[in-house]
């Protein structure tokens, strides 16, 4: 699999890579769902979702996914799937398989997990992730981003931007609001609003919020080794890792529940195998 374009494509939320690769043609049907009913700048989470989702399917397309019964698949199923209904989004889930470290999710509700996470933290720490990742969308951050993109890629001309109407877009355009959207850029405030989405929901469903602090420390550790040149480069627009460890931590401390976070062994189903048994055939006696 050709990983390094996808890499530079999806850094959306956990890493914030600065220059989208993929090229993703979205089509009339596309380009109607957007213009359809918007005017005065309107943007709903349901036109970012429009926009979303083509470019989600077009990556689903060009990458290894895991299969129903592969044990990423499995894994991630047991561990975040029963968690699918949000207040304005349903949410889906899949499994790319490579071994890079990322995971993000977009505004029509998908979340992509890469199996190189997976490989590095365990069933509390994946949570942490992925729920930091639906946090932008529950926060309507992608809506937003989505909708500054929209803009500026269709009003690019004085008589559109001072009209109060969306202008029509060329495909070419919503072919860059779509690389762009998988590398939506946030603030500082929205994501640490989105971290805090994260301990909330472990806190509220019973899972060890101190798995927070541990995942951002492996991040924080994976820009020292081998890796700290790539990984900088992936972060470079993300908040600090340790920086993030250290408020997750605080925010434990503050609630009476910090205590140093042990890593949990992590069950994998393997797939089984399909067996055949083979006849055996007796001669007659003449």
């Amino acid at each position: 699999m050709n990983t390094k374009p996808l890499l530079l494509g999806a850094f959306s939320i956990l890493f914030g890579l600065s220059a989208a690769q993929a090229q993703i043609n979205f089509g009339e049907r596309a380009l109607g769902a957007v213009q359809k009913g918007m005017t005065g700048f309107t943007f709903t989470d349901a036109d970012a979702a429009a926009l979303s989702k083509p470019a989600v399917d077009k990556m689903d397309a060009e990458n290894k996914v895991a299969g129903p019964t592969d044990p990423y698949a499995i894994r991630l199923a047991k561990v975040f799937g029963k968690y699918t209904k949000g207040e304005f989004y349903t949410l889906n889930y899949k499994v790319y398989l490579t071994k890079d470290v990322n995971a993000f999710a977009t505004a029509d509700g998908s979340v992509r997990v890469f199996s190189g996470l997976m490989d590095v933290m365990d069933d509390n720490e994946l949570i942490a992730v992925i729920g930091h990742e639906i946090g932008h969308v529950n926060n309507h951050d992608s809506r937003d981003a989505m909708k500054a993109l929209y803009q500026k890629e269709a009003l690019i001309d004085a008589a559109a931007s001072q009209s109060t109407k969306v202008a029509a877009v060329t495909d070419s355009q919503l072919a860059k609001i779509g690389s762009a959207m998988i590398d939506s850029k946030y603030s500082r405030k929205q994501e640490s609003e989105a971290d805090l989405f994260a301990y909330d929901f472990m806190k509220k469903n019973g899972y060890d919020v101190n798995a927070e602090e541990s995942a951002f420390r492996i991040l924080a550790k994976m820009s020292e080794g081998a890796q700290g040149s790539f990984i900088d480069q992936m972060m470079s627009s993300h908040p600090d890792s340790s920086l993030r460890a250290d408020e997750a931590k605080a925010r434990a401390e503050k609630d009476g529940l910090y205590k140093p976070y042990v890593k949990k062994p992590v069950v994998t189903t393997p797939v089984k195998k399909a067996t055949t048994t083979k006849k055996k055939t007796t001669k007659k006696k003449k």
